[in-house]
This record gives structure tokens, sequence and C-alpha cells, in this order.
């Protein structure tokens, strides 16, 4: 039973009770390492298939690194959902309020420059560039092309990802208390983007969305937090090339 005078504990009076069948069983282990197993694998074969990319096609590079980290992450999600439990809403994905969702707009809008100055920091500290380039690219190719990185890059990864590092992995985390659920989650999604610019980026939005996702109890929050973030990163680049 959580406290209710924890300001991490799940709220849920927002959001609809689960059916019986969707609490038989809570995610655990078994949910958290088939997710994070099948992850790496579909990330490295993916991998496989984006070294085929010339180096002269950065768009399709970019598209194609945005497209793997949806898939990836919503495969290995499917996974973990696969073995045992099978029901969704015991993974968070389910409705919430629209004042989270509103909420988490705007904190994914006002974290993208703070996530750019702790970047270059990290560049300027350690030397190492970012790794994200290409998608820098994909999101300058153009009307067309803008979009499609807004598809896959605001859209169907915020998704992929907040199923599977906060569903399926802030989720089993969780029961061992706020800090292992919060930070332990936010941890491991820092490190999935390896040890470059991005990490700090990751950690800082894993953070904020599972703290929503503990206080919610749906992912919503979190793939709104994750989208506009992303979205950020494309658009006010552009917005500010126009202008200059």
């Amino acid at each position: 039973m959580t406290n209710p005078n924890d300001d991490f504990s799940v709220a849920t009076a927002a959001t609809p009770h689960p059916t019986p069948d969707n609490v038989s069983k809570r995610v655990g282990w078994p949910e958290l390492i088939t997710g994070l197993l099948a992850y790496a694998a579909l990330v490295a074969i993916g991998a496989v298939f984006l070294r085929q990319i010339p180096d002269d096609q950065p768009i399709a590079s970019g598209f194609a690194g945005y497209g793997l980290s949806a898939v990836a992450a919503l495969g290995a999600c499917a996974a973990a959902v696969a073995i045992r439990i099978r029901g969704h809403a015991a993974f968070g994905i389910r409705k919430t309020h629209a004042k989270w969702l509103a909420l988490g707009a705007v904190i994914g809008a006002v974290a993208w420059p703070v996530d750019v100055a702790l970047g270059l920091g990290f560049t300027a500290v350690t030397g190492i560039g970012s790794p994200q380039g290409d998608y820098q690219a994909a999101g300058n190719g153009g009307l067309l092309a803008m979009v499609i990185t807004l598809l896959l890059g605001a859209v169907a990864t915020p998704i992929g990802e907040e199923f599977l590092f906060r569903g399926v992995v802030a989720n089993a985390l969780n029961k061992y208390g706020p800090w292992a659920g919060v930070l332990g989650s936010a941890a491991i999604f820092a490190l999935v983007h390896g040890i470059n610019p991005v990490i700090m980026s990751a950690f800082v939005v894993g953070i904020i969305t599972a703290l929503l996702f503990r206080k919610t109890g749906s992912v919503w929050p979190g793939v709104f937090v994750h989208a506009f973030h992303n979205g950020a990163s494309v658009i006010v680049p552009l917005i500010i090339a126009s202008l200059s």
C-alpha cells in the first residue's frame, strides 16, 4: 500500500483502477530483465543495418536511427508484457488527467535548453562531441524531412522509450522505493544512450518522467515530456537559423 503522504507515491484518484487480471502480478525482475535483454538484442541487430547506410546520406541515417530507437524499445516492451502479465494497464499504459499531460508538455519544452547547456558542459570537460549529427541533418533536410523526423523522433521514439524505460524498468524498480525507481531507472536510461553529451539530457529526462510516472501511475505524462523535449531539439534550431 502506498503512503498518501509520500510525494513520490502513485496517485490513483486521477487514473482508472486496473482490472483484476492486470494486478494479479506486479511488474518485476522477469519483465525488467526480459525487456532490457530484448532491447539490447534489437539495438545490436539494428546497428548492423545502420552501418550499411553510406556516410554521405546523413538524412537517411537520422531517420533510421530514430526508427531503430522506437522499434527496439516497443519490441522490448512487448516482450516484457508477453512473458507473464500480458495486461497493458499494469505497465502504466492507462489514461490520466489532462493536466498531467499539459504539465509534461511544458516541462519537456523547458527542459530542452537546460539539457543543451548540460551537454555543452559535458563536451567542454570531456572533449566528446554529440553523436546525433545525423538527427540534426534529418531535421534540416527540408519540410518533408522535418515532418518525418518529428514523427519518428518526437512521437514514435518517446512512446517506445517511455513504455520500456518507465512502464517496465522504473515500474519494476519502484517497489524498492522512490530513489531506486527514479534514480535507478534514469541512470539505466542515460547509460543506454552511451558516454557522450546525450547522457546528461537522458538522465534529466529520465528523472522527470520517472517522477511523473510515480505520481500518476501512467506513462503518458512522460511521453509528453519526451515528445516536446525532442520536438524542441528539432524545431528551435531551425527557428534560430531562420532568424540569423
